[in-house]
């Protein structure tokens, strides 16, 4: 794997992409294709954990839940808390599963 910061170029160019998908079984579909198996599992990984931090889950019952590393669920603890993009993520997430009839959900894969 190469050891190099994305670009901010790059990393606008991918969110653009994201942004303009707007079905959940493109999104996935795109992300497998995109991830190595192992970059999709750490990505569902962290984002697995988010919604309980939100709730207020210790860090090792969220280990025991998901079997994510406590050092992870640290790193996304962290950026929930010092950053805006999982809890803007989580806002729309949460926003979408209030309204049943409008949240689409991807196939498991």
């Amino acid at each position: 794997m190469k050891r190099r910061s994305p670009t901010r170029d790059s990393v606008t160019e991918l969110s653009c992409v994201l942004a303009a998908l707007d079905d959940p079984e493109v999104v996935a579909d795109f992300l497998v294709d995109l991830c190595t198996p192992a970059e999709l599992e750490a990505l569902s990984d962290r984002w697995a954990v988010v919604p309980l931090l939100a709730e207020g889950v210790a860090y090792r019952a969220i280990h025991d839940r998901t079997g994510v590393s406590v050092t992870t669920v640290g790193r996304v603890a962290r950026c929930l808390e010092q950053g805006s993009g999982y809890r803007a993520a989580l806002a729309c997430h949460t926003d979408q599963a209030a309204q049943p009839g409008e949240h689409r959900t991807a196939p498991a894969r």
